[in-house]
């Protein structure tokens, strides 16, 4: 699966570039004559800057060249934030037959950006097709389409190598077909900061989940072993797990209660966090969710 992405990853068309006052005749004026030009003014030190700038490269990659983004770090350039008379930061130009045309300060919602270029490149341009897949991705993914869903997954990955998101569905769906070491691979990927994403804390609970349920016993033995031993935690839990592997959520869930109804503390907790991991995986308003939560909220606080 990563030869497809990686394969593909270089077919998008790049409509973003850095420039700077030696580029900005070509870069800019001459470029503006065959498609609209947005000219990003920012600063590394500048936080709006930081909000406003992938958000603006995300429309114009998108665009399919309507337009194109040429950014300019002002503190290296500072001839053109002078000649174009910016007062503050982020500022953008549209640039149309060599000409600046229009433009806008500060870090504006993407709605609004879409409008601006769309004003000024007489043109539509529509939800981007990383948009377009996300939304056929999920849906896909909630009506269990693993073929469709990896497919659109995939095509974000090829526009944008980087898309957290993308990367955090795509796991699960590797995580769904059984490929548990090409899911972490994956999520490996990730910075720190990445992993406090949703859809990332879904899939590495995910990926939890299928790794403690990878390796127990047959379900029947483990039921009667419980039934024999009601105070065997280590085969009650091994049984959570086989349950839940089997997608008896419910069962497995109430077995893990059971764990910590017997001991709390049990082997550092592990049935507590283990509920937490389904939780994630179930999403909050999944009715087994509420359903052992109250369970547990019930046992924690009695």
């Amino acid at each position: 699966m990563e030869t497809l992405i990686d394969s593909a990853a270089g077919n998008a068309g790049n409509w973003v570039t850095d420039g700077d006052t030696q580029s900005f005749n070509t870069d800019v004026v001459e470029a503006s004559k065959d498609r609209l030009v947005l000219v990003d003014l920012w600063a590394p030190w500048c936080g709006p800057c930081k909000q406003l700038g992938p958000v603006l490269e995300k429309i114009v990659q998108s665009a399919g060249g309507a337009v194109s983004l040429v950014k300019i770090d002002i503190d290296k350039n500072p001839q053109i934030a002078q000649a174009l008379r910016v007062q503050s930061i982020p500022a953008v130009f549209a640039f149309k037959n060599g000409q600046p045309v229009d433009g806008f300060m500060g870090a504006v919602p993407e709605s609004e950006i879409k409008k601006f270029i769309e004003k000024n490149a007489g043109e539509a341009i529509g939800p981007s097709p990383v948009d377009e897949a996300m939304e056929t991705g999920l849906e896909a993914l909630e009506a269990d389409n693993i073929e469709v869903a990896l497919a659109a997954f995939a095509q974000i990955l090829e526009i944008e190598p980087d898309n957290v998101d993308a990367k955090a569905h795509l796991s699960r769906i590797y995580i769904m077909m059984g490929e548990t070491e090409a899911a972490q691979n994956l999520l490996e990927t990730l910075s720190d900061e990445d992993k406090t994403n949703p859809a990332v804390s879904k899939a590495l609970a995910s990926l939890k989940l299928a790794e403690n349920t990878a390796n127990t016993g047959d379900l029947a033995a483990l039921l009667d072993k419980v039934s024999t031993d009601p105070d065997n935690l280590d085969a009650r839990l091994e049984l959570a797990r086989a349950q839940i592997g089997a997608q008896a959520y419910e069962e497995g869930g109430q077995q893990l209660l059971e764990i910590i109804r017997r001991d709390k503390e049990w082997n550092d907790a592990i049935a507590r966090q283990e509920l937490l991991n389904l939780f994630e995986v179930l999403g909050p308003m999944h009715d087994t969710t509420k359903d052992l939560r109250r369970g547990l909220s019930s046992l924690l606080f009695s």
